[in-house]
């Protein structure tokens, strides 16, 4: 029986993928590199640690890193996260959740400052009582590490009675690496077939839908697969 619930945020409850895709192409032309727009979307779900190290050359990387990634954030402060919108449904399913007495964790790539700006913007800053960011672990999804940390949030459960829900592979992998299933949601833009490739238990198109098909999700479930 699932006892608790790992979010992912962006592209899981809030529709920012596209957006942090534009941000990072306009961060990476700033420092004079051409990437395209879809190269940039394919690698959203990693950490800045993982991000740009995939497109600068390790000296680069030394030399413009961290100025790249300064740039880029506050870019996407100023012109980005204002624009961010939720799914639909987020809230109800949080609800349904508690509702069941399931414990609930948010695991996100974000920065600590982007992550209480996103609870506020999917309307759950007030139901979220555990959370961890990218300030809290060394690397970021697809390692492990941001797994681990919201595990430890949740006093260190068996991992069998945890459930990740996240958009990308890099959730499902990085949960796996830690003993977590994962439910994945269509609305980040990855397909099912990637999803489930990547080691996804159950596909929903967004969280309505999820909340929608509930009773028959994994999270209801008393061994956790979806019926």
């Amino acid at each position: 029986m699932v006892k608790a619930v790992i979010f992912d945020i962006d592209g899981t409850l809030v529709d920012s993928v596209n957006l942090h895709a534009h941000a990072w192409q306009q961060a990476f032309q700033q420092f004079g590199h051409n990437v395209t727009f879809e190269e940039v979307r394919q690698q959203i779900g990693k950490g800045s640690d993982k991000l740009i190290p995939h497109f600068l050359y390790e000296r680069e990387n030394e030399r413009l890193g961290k100025q790249l990634d300064k740039f880029r954030s506050e870019l996407w402060k100023r012109e980005y996260l204002p624009k961010v919108q939720p799914f639909p449904m987020v809230r109800e399913l949080f609800e349904r959740l508690l509702a069941e007495s399931k414990k609930v964790v948010l695991a996100s790539s974000a920065k600590g400052d982007e992550l209480e700006a996103y609870k506020k913007i999917a309307g759950i800053n007030d139901l979220i009582q555990r959370e961890t960011s990218s300030d809290d672990v060394e690397n970021s999804k697809p390692d492990p590490d941001i797994i681990h940390a919201a595990l430890a949030k949740l006093h260190n459960p068996d991992p069998s009675e945890v459930i990740m829900i996240g958009d990308t592979p890099y959730d499902a992998i990085s949960a796996d690496k830690a003993g977590v299933r994962t439910i994945g949601v269509l609305c980040g833009g990855w397909s099912e077939e990637q999803l489930r490739e990547a080691g996804c238990v159950a596909v929903y198109r967004d969280p309505s839908d999820l909340l929608l098909h509930y009773a028959r999700s994994p999270l209801a479930s008393p061994t956790g697969i979806a019926a």
